[in-house]
Formats: C-alpha cells, sequence, structure tokens
C-alpha cells in the first residue's frame, strides 16, 4: 500500500475513492477549479496512474482504509459503487463529508433499494419484483408473458448483472446464478416495449439548490453496455420536460449531491426512471465539450458547495461514443487523424490511460455537429476506427505442403 496523503493543503482537497475514468476527469476539471485531489485506488484502477499525485493503492477498501483517508481530505465522493453503504455510514458517523451521502448512495449501490424507495414516493417505476427465490423470478416471467429482465441487485455496471431472459427457464437460471455468485438479492421486472432510452444529469447543491442538463438519447447494444450518447434526444417539448422534471424529483427525494444521473425509459408515451448514479456518469461525458459547464466541473463545485454552473448546449448537437476494446493491442499508435478526416466538425478522443483487454471501456469520442444524425455518424466511425486497432493482427495462413521432388521435376 502507499502512502495515505499527507495533511491537509492550503487549497480544499478533494478525496476520491476510486481511481478509474471518472476520478480522472474529475481531478482534471478540479485542478482547474483551484482544488486539490487525493485518490484511493485499487490495484486494477489504472486510469489515474500517473495523473493525480497523492494517489494511494489498496488491496481492499476497508474501514479503516477508509477512515484514514477520509481524515486527510475536506469531502469524500466516489466514482463506482463498490464501497460498502455500511462503511459509508461509518464516515458519516465519524463526523467526516462524504458526498453523496449514505441515502443517495445506497439508492445507486442498491438496486432494491432504489426500487422501493423510488416506488414508495410515488415516482414512476417499472413493476418489480424483489426476491431471493430464483421460483419467483420464473413465475414472475410466466405472469408477463413469459419473458423477464433479471437484474442483480448489487455489483452490476456495464451492463453486467442484467439478463434478458426470452422464456420463465431463462430467468429462474439467471436469478439462480446471480443468488449464487453474487450473494444479493436479485430484481425482476417486465421485458418493455422501449420507444427510447434517456438520461438526464442532475448538479445539487447541499442546500438544495440544483441544475439539469439536456436531455440525452442512449444507446445500448446486446449486452446492454451504453454505446453511444446523442444530445439532444430526438423527443418533443414536452417528454422532454417530463424528463427534466422526474430527474429533479429524484435527486431531491434522495438529497443527491453533486452529480445524479438519472436513466429513463420512454414506455407507452410515459417516462419511467430505469437506474440512478450517484458520481459522473458515461453518458455526461459529451458535456466536456458539448455544454457550458461538464458534469465534472459540477460535481466538484456541487460536492463542495460552491455556486453552479450553466448546463446549457453550446452546440447544436453532440455525440459520444464509448471505445470497447476488442483485443489488448495498445491503440496509442492509431492514427486518430486518418480516421477523423480532413475538416468538417470537431471530433475530440478522450484515452483513459488504461489496459486494452476484450470488453474493457479504454476511451470515448465525442463528436460535434449541426444536427444530431452527422455527430452520430462521426463519433461512431472514429470510435470503432479505434477499437479495430486493439485487435491482434490475424495470424499468418500456415504453410502448405512441402512439394514432392516430382513436382519440383516437372
Amino acid at each position: 500500500m502507499s502512502a495515505i496523503p499527507g495533511p491537509r493543503a492550503p487549497r480544499p482537497r478533494l478525496g476520491i475513492v476510486g481511481g478509474g475514468q471518472l476520478a480522472r476527469m474529475t481531478a482534471e476539471s478540479a485542478d482547474a477549479l483551484g482544488v486539490d485531489v487525493a485518490v484511493l485506488a485499487q490495484p486494477g484502477d489504472d486510469a489515474t496512474r500517473g495523473q493525480v499525485t497523492d494517489r494511494t493503492v489498496v488491496e481492499r477498501l476497508g474501514p479503516a482504509v477508509l477512515q484514514a483517508f477520509a481524515r486527510c481530505c475536506d469531502v469524500v465522493t466516489f466514482d463506482h459503487e463498490k464501497v460498502r453503504p455500511g462503511d459509508v455510514a461509518a464516515l458519516e458517523r465519524a463526523g467526516h463529508v462524504v458526498r453523496p451521502g449514505l441515502v443517495a448512495f445506497t439508492m445507486a449501490a442498491d438496486k432494491s433499494v432504489q426500487r422501493r424507495r423510488l416506488d414508495a414516493l410515488g415516482l414512476p417505476v417499472p413493476e418489480f419484483l424483489v426476491t431471493d427465490d430464483a421460483g419467483a423470478a420464473r413465475r414472475f416471467a410466466e405472469a408477463h408473458g413469459g419473458r423477464a429482465v433479471v437484474k442483480a441487485a448489487r455489483g452490476g455496471y456495464d451492463g453486467r448483472g442484467v439478463v434478458r431472459a426470452d422464456r420463465p427457464s431463462a430467468a429462474a437460471a439467471a436469478a439462480a446464478t446471480m443468488l449464487r455468485r453474487r450473494g444479493t438479492e436479485v430484481v425482476v421486472e417486465p421485458w418493455l416495449a422501449i420507444e427510447r432510452e434517456l438520461a438526464v444529469l442532475v448538479a445539487r447543491r447541499p442546500g438544495g439548490q440544483l441544475v439539469t442538463y439536456p436531455v440525452v438519447e442512449t444507446r445500448q447494444d446486446e449486452t446492454a453496455i451504453c454505446r453511444e450518447v446523442v444530445a439532444p434526444a430526438a423527443i418533443d417539448a414536452r417528454t422532454a420536460e417530463d424528463a427534466r422534471r422526474l430527474a429533479a424529483d429524484v435527486a431531491a427525494a434522495v438529497d443527491a449531491v453533486g452529480i445524479l444521473a438519472v436513466e429513463l425509459f420512454v414506455v407507452d408515451g410515459t417516462v419511467v426512471v430505469n437506474e440512478l448514479a450517484a458520481r459522473p456518469h458515461n453518458t455526461g461525458h459529451l458535456t466536456i465539450e458539448a455544454c457550458a459547464t461538464s458534469q465534472f466541473a459540477n460535481h466538484v463545485r456541487g460536492v463542495l458547495d460552491l455556486p453552479l454552473g450553466p448546463t446549457d448546449l453550446v452546440v447544436p448537437a453532440a455525440a459520444m461514443a464509448n471505445v470497447i476494446a476488442r483485443g489488448t493491442t495498445d491503440p496509442a499508435a492509431v492514427d486518430v487523424e486518418r480516421l477523423v478526416g480532413p475538416g468538417g466538425d470537431p471530433v475530440v478522443v478522450h484515452g483513459y490511460g488504461k489496459q486494452a483487454r476484450p470488453g474493457r471501456k479504454i476511451g470515448h469520442v465525442t463528436a460535434l455537429a449541426t444536427d444530431r444524425d452527422a455527430a452520430r455518424r462521426r463519433a461512431v466511425a472514429v470510435a470503432r476506427g479505434i477499437e479495430a486497432a486493439t485487435r491482434p493482427p490475424a495470424p499468418a495462413p500456415a504453410p502448405g505442403p512441402a512439394p514432392t521432388p516430382a513436382a519440383l521435376a516437372s
């Protein structure tokens, strides 16, 4: 374990638990705001390596380590939900400033708590069942046309811990696997006829002041990993207003501080809550270039109780495409200028400094344009080109059989 940061500096110090790309981009915004950053990382968190001066690497995010880290920081925040809620509660009891607080953190970290709390507050969520019984998941699917979506209550992200079951037996099997491997309840929902998937970021201060970002549309691949984000979403004004109002209501209900990402479904013309993340989020990466204040800057402002910045789009349209590695080849040498091409609208490539391996998110591409489709095409083309560069070269074909003496003689 490397050393915990020393005494607090004259500038405020923000402590970030987790050393992934969210911490990396948050640290960049913090520095621009005159805020020091300390990161508590784990061995696999390579995105902040060499990017943050005060970086501590530990094998386990246990209570003692978290307490020692918090003592050196003015405010503690997170770049993931892998901390146990009980440890967050212990930090608060010890008098440390933790933002988001326990309620918002637990709501984001545990889908069973999230679903029950939002439903109890009368906020729109899909029909759901929380259970630790695989047989109950089967019966839920049977009662909903034979299909269901099974989600691990804890530990799922980037499509992990989510299974779309096309028959009752598959729902039961998915639930049984999650219950056995993850040791957590499962949330079972109907397989909805989703018209669009949207997201709204809310930035909020401890006193309740909040701002919402423009509604974006998200596109997932077959494994439920978010691949693309487009702004503004192609929805009517009423749906956009409904989405922003609902996101603001959720943020107030869970007493969010900093960024709260609210992922939404549009079903039968109605906006319902899908999932929450109480931290900067993949759906907000395009705000770095496309909005007056990035989600990372407003997260820092929110958790330090500083005035929030404006969230308006500063371009007609923007799109973000994630870069998902296909192999282990380092894409650093890829000719991005060739992929982008000469002239045209701006395209920005963000590499995360992470070791490439199949299925790992290693960067994102943001394109700005005068319309959504043009921005999306540009972002996707560049992202897929970078992904292809991570694929190892195909092996040379095996040599054919040696020619026989008779063949040589002829």
